[in-house]
C-alpha cells in the first residue's frame, strides 16, 4: 500500500506542488520521521520557501517528467493538479507508482497516532496554532500541523513534540476531511461556504455531521455552542445514541470551558473561563479569538486526561504565559510593520461572518486608528451566493476599497457578479468605499488617505496583500 512508503525511514517520496501550506507542513514532518523527500511546484515565491530551505528538501520550480526521481517510492499531490494537466503526475501513473492526494497522506499519517482534528467553517488555522502553543506548555507528547505559519512555531506550520498525538487543521472542501482518523474533532462552526461545490447549507451541514460521524466508540467532539450549525450537528449525533463524549465551549457553553467575561484591555482580549481560575490574555483581537481559545484549551484539557494529568498552579501558570505569548499565524490579523505612523496589517477573512467578527475585534482592540481596508473577494460563486452578506460586513471600517473578484482555478467565470457588482451593493450600506480594478491600482488613491495614526487592513484570500507591503515600504517601514 501507498501508505507503507510514507513512514517507513529512508524510502523516497516526491510531492507535487510541495510549497502548498498543507504539503509543505506534510513534506516536514515527514522529513523529520526519516522519509527522503524532494517535490516541485511554480516559481511563484512562497513563506514556504524558506521552510523547505531551512528543511533542506530539493525541488524543482517547475514541472516535466523526468523530475521525478528514478528510484521514488511513491508520489504525493495537490489537489490543484490532475494527470491530464501535470506532466509529472502523468509520469508518475504511467510509470505505476503509488500515487496520493494530500488530503489522503494526511489521512494516512493520522492512523499512525492518537489524532485530533480541527473542523469548521471559520477559525480553524487560530485553533489549531493556539492548541499547539498550549500543548507545548502542558508539556504533551505530540505534533501539530496547521493551515498557516505560526510565529511561535518559528515561522513553520508544523510542531513536533513527541510521536502519541497528532492535531492537524482538516478542510472540508470536497470532504477532504473524511480521509483523516480522528479520535477527536475541535468543530468552530458551520455555515454556507463553497458554493461551487456546496450549492447549500444543508449539503455542507451533511459533509461535516458526516466527518463527525468518523469518531470512534469513546471518541469526542468539542464543540463551540455560539454557533447553531455546530450545535446541530451535535444534536444530529446525540439523537443516534453514539459512544462519544460531548464537550461544549463559548459563551453560552455549559461546563469548563463557558466563557464567563470578555473585555479588551491594552491590546489584549481578556477572558475567563469557568473552569480555568484566573485570567487568561490573548494578543489577537476579537470574541472570535477568544472562542478558538476556548477551544483549544479544551482540547489540551482532553488530551491531559488521556495522559492522566491533572492541573496545577505550574502546569496553569505555564498556559497562562504561553496563551499571552501567542502572537498569531500567517494571514490572521497579522501585523506586517508599520510606516510613517500606520500600521499595516493583513489578514485571510474572505467570508462575510469573518469579515464582520474580524473587523469588529480589530476596531476594539484599535479604538483611536481609522481602519481602512482593501478587500478582494474570492471565488465568483461565493460572492454571488453571499452578495447581500459581503455588502453588510463592513460596517467597522471607516474606510473600504474593494478590488475585482480573485478568480479560483476550481470554477470558470460565467458572467453576472463581478467586484464592482459587489462595490455597487457595498456603496449604498457605507459611507464611504472606493474601487479600483487592480489591488495595485489603489495605491495613487491611498496615499492621499492614509496618515499617521492609521490601520491599513488588506483583507481576502486574493492577493491584495501586496498592496500592503508595497505601500509600508514607500513609507519608510520596514517588516516585523
Amino acid at each position: 500500500m501507498v501508505e507503507e512508503f510514507l513512514f517507513r525511514k529512508g524510502s523516497k517520496v516526491y510531492c507535487i506542488g510541495i510549497k502548498g501550506t498543507g504539503m509543505c507542513a506534510l513534506a516536514e514532518l515527514l522529513c523529520k520521521a526519516g522519509v527522503q523527500v524532494s517535490g516541485s511546484d511554480t516559481a511563484e515565491v512562497f513563506y514556504t520557501d524558506t521552510i523547505l530551505a531551512e528543511m533542506h528538501i530539493p525541488y524543482f520550480e517547475s514541472f516535466a517528467a523526468e523530475h521525478i526521481p528514478a528510484e521514488a517510492d511513491a508520489v504525493l499531490y495537490s489537489a490543484a493538479y490532475s494527470a491530464e494537466t501535470n506532466p509529472e503526475l502523468a509520469e508518475a501513473e504511467r510509470r505505476g507508482l503509488p500515487v496520493l492526494k494530500y488530503a489522503d497522506a494526511l489521512g494516512a499519517y493520522s492512523k499512525e497516532f492518537d489524532s485530533s482534528g480541527i473542523a469548521g467553517v471559520h477559525g480553524k488555522t487560530t485553533t489549531t496554532a493556539i492548541a499547539g502553543t498550549l500543548i507545548r506548555a502542558a508539556k504533551l507528547p505530540g505534533q501539530i500541523l496547521a493551515g498557516s505559519g505560526v510565529s511561535v512555531f518559528r515561522g513553520h506550520s508544523t510542531l513536533s513534540l513527541g510521536s502519541k498525538y497528532f492535531i492537524a487543521e482538516t478542510c472540508e472542501y470536497r470532504r477532504h476531511f473524511l480521509a483523516f482518523h480522528p479520535r477527536r474533532i475541535v468543530l468552530t462552526g458551520i455555515e454556507s461556504d463553497h458554493q461551487d461545490y456546496y450549492p447549500t447549507y444543508d449539503s455542507i451541514r451533511d459533509a461535516f455531521v458526516e466527518y463527525l460521524r468518523k469518531l470512534p466508540s469513546g471518541g469526542e467532539l468539542i464543540y463551540c455552542a455560539d454557533n447553531p450549525g455546530a450545535c446541530e450537528a451535535a444534536e444530529i449525533l446525540r439523537s443516534e445514541n453514539r459512544d462519544i463524549a460531548f464537550t461544549q465551549y463559548g459563551f453560552k457553553a455549559e461546563g469548563a470551558f463557558r466563557l464567563n467575561s470578555y473585555r479588551v484591555c491594552g491590546e489584549r482580549i481578556v477572558l475567563e473561563l469557568a473552569g480555568f481560575p484566573g485570567e487568561l490574555k490573548l494578543r489577537i483581537p476579537g470574541r472570535h479569538s477568544a472562542l478558538n481559545a476556548a477551544g483549544a484549551l479544551a482540547l489540551t484539557d482532553s488530551l491531559m486526561q488521556a495522559e492522566h494529568q491533572e492541573w496545577n498552579d505550574e502546569r496553569r501558570e505555564r498556559v497562562r504565559w504561553a496563551m499571552e505569548d501567542f502572537k498569531g499565524s500567517k494571514r490572521r490579523s497579522e501585523i506586517l510593520g508599520e510606516g510613517n505612523g500606520v500600521l499595516f496589517m493583513d489578514d485571510y477573512a474572505h467570508h462575510p461572518t469573518a469579515i464582520q467578527v474580524t473587523l469588529e475585534g480589530i476596531k476594539d482592540f484599535y479604538p483611536d486608528r481609522r481602519i481602512i481596508v482593501s478587500f478582494m473577494s474570492h471565488t465568483y460563486s461565493r460572492t454571488a451566493a453571499l452578495l447581500d452578506k459581503f455588502a453588510g460586513s463592513f460596517e467597522k471600517a471607516d474606510i473600504l476599497i474593494l478590488h475585482k473578484i480573485y478568480a479560483s482555478a476550481r470554477e470558470t467565470y460565467s458572467g453576472g457578479v463581478t467586484g464592482r457588482t459587489l462595490f455597487e451593493k457595498t456603496k449604498g450600506l457605507h459611507h464611504e468605499v472606493y474601487y479600483t480594478e487592480e489591488p495595485a491600482d489603489a495605491a495613487v488613491l491611498l496615499k492621499k488617505i492614509l496618515r499617521p495614526g492609521d490601520l491599513f487592513v488588506t483583507m481576502g484570500a486574493g492577493d491584495n496583500w501586496k498592496l500592503g507591503r508595497v505601500l509600508m515600504e514607500r513609507l519608510g517601514g520596514t517588516a516585523l
